[in-house]
């Protein structure tokens, strides 16, 4: 997670002998089991790996892009259930890499770390380099503007291979407006795109976390497995595909740069 300079800690979780948070301002950001890189304990992540596990055969090494670190959860998982895949990880928080590095287990050998804007990382990128793309960029506790837009999201799909996908992480409260027109956002540059999340989120009942998948060309979404892996995981969640996903936009339009721009 890119995030701006807070107050961070990693702490032993009181639960699980073997599990560690990541805290920003007392605020928990990450989890990793240092025994187990397979333990997912925060639901938004189970659902971004769900789309990693059936995003190839098991076990085929990938190519992934993540843009924000936090506790590199996601690339210690996909070392473990993919190995051999070549990792990048763009992290904006030089103090966040700095205390995971020192305080957690070593990374694979092919997971490597840049300090780097998001943004400013993708746009240096070759083209088709990568299967996956996760986007886990916060700041101050809000994903900033200019990785929201039409703009950066045509950027990040540039990377992908032509079977790629390009993963998010949101964080919303009701009426989840914010949600809205990044789905919008997505649905101008990708062809197939899907919400992953809890069906009280969906109900504007909480806060909380949503993930959005979208890959680049029709019906590259194994959205039946992703509907089975939510409903099976112990926050059961939903996937909102094609007309349900249209139907929940409900006319929100696309963020671009210049709306950015004009509200910065």
């Amino acid at each position: 997670m890119d995030r701006a300079a807070d107050r961070l800690e990693l702490v032993a979780d009181p639960v699980r002998r073997t599990g560690r948070l990541l805290l920003a301002d007392g605020v928990e950001q990450s989890y990793v089991d240092v025994a187990d890189p397979r333990h997912l304990h925060f639901d938004y992540v189970r659902r971004m790996a769900s789309v990693a596990d059936t995003a190839a055969a098991k076990r085929v090494a990938l190519s992934v892009l993540h843009l924000g670190g936090g506790a590199l959860t996601l690339p210690r998982y996909l070392a473990a259930t993919r190995p051999g895949s070549a990792q990048l990880v763009v992290e904006r928080d030089e103090a966040v890499v700095s205390l995971v590095t020192r305080k957690l287990p070593p990374l694979p050998p092919d997971v490597r770390v840049e300090i780097a804007d998001a943004r400013a990382a993708v746009a240096s990128s070759p083209p088709g380099r990568y299967d996956l793309v996760f986007a886990d960029i916060y700041r101050a506790a809000r994903m900033p503007r200019h990785v929201r837009t039409m703009e950066f999201v045509a950027e990040a799909a540039r990377t992908l291979r032509p079977e790629g996908i390009y993963l998010v992480n949101l964080t919303d409260l009701p009426p989840l407006v914010a949600t809205r027109v990044q789905v919008a956002t997505l649905c101008a540059v990708f062809p197939d795109v899907c919400l992953i999340a809890d069906r009280r989120m969906l109900r504007s009942r909480r806060y909380g976390n949503l993930v959005l998948a979208a890959g680049l060309r029709p019906g590259r979404l194994p959205v039946a497995r992703l509907t089975t892996a939510a409903l099976r995981d112990p926050i059961p969640g939903i996937v909102l595909h094609g007309p349900a996903l249209e139907t929940f936009v409900a006319g929100a339009l696309p963020a671009t740069d210049a709306d950015a721009h004009n509200a910065g």
